[in-house]
């Protein structure tokens, strides 16, 4: 490719740097994270306890006593994977691709491209979501917690998160490759995203160097692979994994906790309005800035599943009762974030799409010299990602269920304490009958590290994304954003950042 031709299908933005550390922070990023997806599920289990109780005592700590308690596999590291698995993951994928091409959903154009142009999407994620969890939820009217699909999720938790990273990383790989491919004046209007050109190898493949790559399937037609990955596999598998650890409370205990309902029923009905407003993702920094690599790949298809389900699959081995007080507080948490959230939101799109909508229509605003118009009154007058503060308003009514989390699993106690007593009682070791407990002990407050993860990690998310679009709108608008930023001076949380 000659130096005019490359530089036709470059971004008509340059690219602005490295971001996430570099390629040093792109490596650490794309060896730690998956990592943690393990460390989170050995360290907190049913075997011995949340944490493992070694955890408690590193000074005693020894691998073969690490093992025994995380429930380590038999064959070692050749166990965290199963083909079995693999072709039943494979095919949900499949399923998934089905869907999408068959169910009836909206037609949508994306943003204009900076080569020109827009793209088109089909969007039926909501419909695909309500098929899906239509034949799960008859299956388990016909069989219960004994529903195959639940069980195999509980046995085989470990194997799943090993092919979702598979997958993620096999994508990443792909389309890293198939950049290459991109040529001046395409008539598929392939383009490299900004940032994702930077020359070095492993940075680009873990940002992502090709902007919306996609694939021709026979029978399925187009397919553009980002947003494919965007709200499907992963976000139905976030509702599909709490179901299951539902149904695995239920089959422990014979009842399902009112900390459970609440976790689960909030996060499926998040998951349920983003798929609902899917077409909402054609101007979010996903679609329209970053490029398609491992940094969304892992983020979509494992990360968001595995580690934003870790509270419903704590619950389904140690249930917590709220109380109607608990309830009330937790409920009253999810309703405010909620309502800035989906306010907020509301109030941006209504605007985009018809400012002289009544319900918009006497906010105030400032135009750029690039024409595009900024709030300055109304939700986005009290902060410039107003949004991103009901996020974490709500990550917290995910966490708070768990309540002080942490507990340890004991054998051979003489009786039940609390009632929290499994199904093996009355089991048989060495003539000896079996009583297994779940108590908290001291492991206390420190299954909070787990619990919790999630809306410290979701605070860090939220922070470094505001901070990458204040660069990307300082680089596009100038001193019309500096202007701006005197309008509306506070981030996030209004009179603190």
């Amino acid at each position: 490719m000659s130096k005019s031709e490359r530089k036709s299908v470059l971004p008509s933005e340059p690219s602005h740097g490295y971001e996430f550390g570099g390629p040093i922070g792109a490596f650490a990023t794309s060896f730690g994270l998956p990592l943690v997806c393990y460390l989170a599920t050995f360290l907190c289990n049913d075997v011995s306890g949340c944490p493992v109780p070694s955890a408690l005592h590193p000074s005693k700590l020894t691998i073969t006593k690490l093992k025994e308690e995380t429930g380590w596999p038999e064959n070692g590291v050749l166990g965290l994977a199963s083909f079995k698995v693999t072709r039943y993951v494979l095919g949900y994928y499949f399923l998934s691709l089905v869907f999408q091409a068959f169910l009836p959903g909206q037609e949508s154009e994306g943003v204009k491209l900076s080569s020109g142009g827009r793209l088109k999407y089909k969007f039926n994620a909501f419909n695909s979501a309500v098929v899906t969890l239509v034949v799960a939820l008859a299956g388990t009217a016909l069989q219960g917690p004994d529903f195959p699909l639940w069980t195999f999720i509980w046995e085989n938790y470990t194997q799943l998160i090993t092919t979702n990273l598979g997958i993620a990383f096999s994508l990443a790989c792909f389309v890293y490759v198939r950049s290459f491919s991109v040529k001046a004046g395409n008539p598929d209007r392939r383009e490299l995203a900004a940032g994702g050109h930077s020359g070095n190898l492993v940075y680009d493949w873990f940002i992502g160097r090709e902007l919306n790559p996609r694939i021709d399937l026979p029978i399925f037609g187009n397919i553009d692979i980002k947003a494919f990955c965007e709200l499907r596999p992963g976000m139905l598998g976030w509702v599909l994994l709490d179901l299951a650890f539902m149904m695995h409370q239920y089959k422990l205990y014979g009842f399902v906790s009112d900390s459970m309902i609440l976790i689960t029923t909030f996060q499926s009905l998040y998951v349920f309005d983003a798929l609902w407003m899917e077409p909402a993702i054609l101007t979010t920094m996903d679609i329209t800035t970053d490029g398609f690599g491992f940094m969304l790949a892992f983020g979509d298809l494992a990360w968001l599943p595995f580690i934003y389900s870790l509270q419903a699959r704590y619950l389904a081995v140690y249930p917590v009762h709220l109380g109607l007080s608990g309830i009330l507080g937790v409920l009253a948490v999810q309703g405010f974030g909620y309502y800035i959230f989906r306010g907020a939101n509301n109030e941006k799109n209504r605007f985009r799409t018809d400012p002289n909508d009544p319900k918009i229509a006497h906010l105030q605003y400032m135009e750029t010299a690039s024409g595009s118009k900024l709030l300055t009154s109304g939700w986005w007058g009290t902060a410039r990602h107003i949004n991103y503060l009901g996020d974490w308003i709500m990550a917290w009514s995910y966490c708070l269920p768990t309540g002080i989390a942490g507990y340890l699993v004991q054998h051979s106690s003489p009786a039940p304490i609390n009632g929290a007593q499994s199904p093996t009682d009355g089991g048989i070791v060495g003539g000896v009958p079996l009583k297994t407990e779940f108590v908290q002990g001291e492991a206390r407050g420190w299954g909070m590290l787990v619990t919790y993860f999630y809306v410290i990690y979701f605070a860090i998310l939220l922070i470094h994304r505001e901070m990458r679009d204040e660069e990307k709108c300082l680089r596009k608008y100038g001193k019309d954003w500096e202007t701006y930023r005197k309008k509306v001076p506070y981030r996030i949380l209004p009179y603190v950042y």
